[in-house]
């Protein structure tokens, strides 16, 4: 098993944003969807645009669920799993994020 990698404070992600962090060589982009300590961790990468976008994209909710539309063509990716919401057959590799005393780790 992997262990918890500690990316940054919690403080330093506003609510309803995100960051893109390197974790063990891999861009991570780890989102804040509130004011919660809340957070999701996904691959920074945009399958549809081929670029490391997603940590800029809009946060949004459907159903209990938060997603992240890429800022680039605007496909929605399932915080939770990485599934693309527009997509069936396409999706980002999703990691194990949590909040340990005030800071984000991410497993992957």
């Amino acid at each position: 098993m992997s262990k918890w990698i500690k990316v940054c404070a919690l403080k330093n992600i506003y609510p309803a944003t995100g960051v893109c962090a390197l974790v063990a060589g891999k861009q991570v982009a780890v989102f804040r969807p509130s004011e919660e300590e809340q957070v999701f961790a996904i691959n920074n990468m945009d399958p549809f645009a081929r670029s490391n976008v997603l940590s800029r994209g809009l946060i949004g909710q459907h159903q209990e669920q938060f997603w992240v539309a890429s800022p680039l063509k605007k496909q929605r990716f399932n915080l939770l799993d990485g599934s693309c919401l527009d997509n069936d057959e396409v999706s980002v590799e999703a990691y194990k994020a949590r909040v340990t005393k005030g800071f984000v780790e991410v497993q992957l």
